[in-house]
């Protein structure tokens, strides 16, 4: 069996500035150490897949964030730094990769050890799959590291609640920074 690396929401929409839902400059901290992971999986053969949002102009998601990601549009796009890393793509159009995709259908097939859950916002989308990841029994582990979110201290809860309630195994150290 092998891991599998589930790339969340790193589109330009919230990595690049001048976008709806920018996560910030501390959060384009998190690129490096995405690709670390991903050159070291990919040498292991993990199997990756890149999580993206993508809506429909009338989403109702619109009626709590601003509009964001639009389907076919460039802010919907993977960010150019993690473009040479292969992997395949699930578009979501709500906070968990597992609403209304075929990921629990793909995890199923491949069986892994571990599913390794990194990207933004770490309140949101990564609390809401890194949930139902475990909620079908899944090994789910967060590096800290690669992970970032619009609100540090939204950030932090999250963190301690995967851990302490969802079981998950956070991986490293917590920045100590206030900037996010």
């Amino acid at each position: 069996m092998t891991n599998v690396v589930l790339v969340v929401d790193m589109v330009k929409g919230f990595l690049e500035d001048g976008y709806n839902l920018y996560c910030g400059d501390e959060a384009r901290n998190i690129i490096p150490e995405i690709q670390k992971i991903l050159e070291n999986e990919l040498a292991n053969k993990s199997h990756i897949i890149y999580i993206c949002d993508s809506h429909r102009p009338d989403d109702l998601e619109f009626e709590m964030f601003p509009v964001h990601c639009i389907e076919g549009t460039e802010e919907a796009e993977l960010i150019p730094e993690l473009r040479k890393y292969p992997g395949e793509f699930i578009y979501k159009t709500r906070y968990s990769a597992f609403f209304e995709t075929d990921l629990d259908e793909k995890l199923r097939k491949l069986n892994p050890d571990r599913i390794i859950v990194c990207g933004v916002c770490t309140d949101i989308c990564i609390l809401h799959t890194t949930a139902d990841a475990r909620n079908r029994d899944y090994t789910v582990q967060i590096p800290i590291a690669a992970v970032a979110s619009f609100d540090y201290q939204a950030h932090n809860w999250a963190l301690s609640h995967m851990k302490t309630i969802l079981g998950a195994v956070l991986i490293g150290t917590k920045v100590d920074t206030n900037t996010y």
